[in-house]
């Protein structure tokens, strides 16, 4: 994974109650890329974190609010999971419309674990082949998705994955996405 993403901004989505790991890692497999990661929330301050959904985690600094940022400042769009953080997102009309507008831009989106419960949210999982942690593949196909058990899948712009066990296939398709280096095999039509 020996990419360069100078000069490329990653927006991190999360709110409190983020599984820590799967915003930790891919957050510095993209620093050690060169890529600028930002945290972004529904409020300012810090945000809770969690260690498999049930044991705090120490917490993340949120460097700006997702209702004040702007799509086209941002290169790529990471949504982590642990089931509390996306259920506070799709709940938040601000952090849905941003993640829309991403998805939308083409700009590359990569999801794990619950993370997809604000793609579904966002309306634009349907018709997408998607995966994601296995108590939440019932709402991905009832919005339309086409669900598959796999490390990672690569859809368009859309990355997903389903568990942190998968963190490192998930963070080098990110990096890969970003890079512009997928190759077809990786990327569905």
């Amino acid at each position: 994974m020996a990419a360069d993403l100078q000069g490329k901004r990653v927006a991190i989505l999360a709110a409190d109650g983020v599984e820590r790991v799967e915003l930790e890692q891919p957050r510095e497999v993209l620093d050690r890329a060169g890529a600028q990661t930002e945290v972004l929330s529904i409020h300012d301050g810090e945000i809770k974190a969690r260690k498999n959904d049930l044991d705090e985690a120490g917490t993340f600094t949120v460097d700006g609010l997702v209702a004040d940022a702007s799509v086209g400042d941002y290169d790529a769009l990471l949504l982590p999971g642990g089931t509390v953080n996306p259920d506070q997102l799709r709940v938040d009309e601000g952090a849905v419309s941003f993640v829309r507008d991403f998805v939308e831009s083409g700009k590359p989106v990569a999801a794990i674990c619950h993370g997809p419960w604000t793609l579904i949210e966002a309306g634009v999982a349907i018709g997408r082949t998607l995966t994601s942690y296995p108590s939440i593949r019932t709402d991905l196909r009832n919005a339309g998705a086409n669900v598959v058990d796999q490390d990672v899948v690569v859809d368009k712009n859309l990355i997903t994955s389903r568990s942190p066990e998968d963190l490192p296939a998930f963070s080098e398709a990110i990096v890969s996405q970003l890079a512009g280096t997928t190759t077809k095999e990786e990327e569905k039509s």
